[in-house]
């Protein structure tokens, strides 16, 4: 019964439609780009290896402020 009471609450209200949290998704990005760097630059391992670096770098302050966010969203 009060699962009928519910869904009639429900009704009057639209559901919002949900969206992809696109900042979790982010390492499905990082996570070919990487390896894609090193095989097609491998002439140039200059570049290559700058490239690399600062994605890496990119990648990991990524996840630090994921990681921060999730700790601050705790402790309030």
């Amino acid at each position: 019964m009060a699962s009928s009471s519910s869904a009639v609450q429900e009704e009057g209200r639209r559901r919002e439609p949900r969206k992809p949290p696109f900042k979790f998704l982010v390492p499905l990005i990082y996570a070919p780009v990487l390896p894609l760097i090193r095989i097609g630059l491998r002439t140039k391992p200059v570049l290559r290896d700058r490239l690399f670096g600062v994605v890496l770098v990119a990648a990991l302050l990524h996840g630090g402020y994921l990681v921060s966010d999730l700790y601050d969203a705790e402790s309030k």
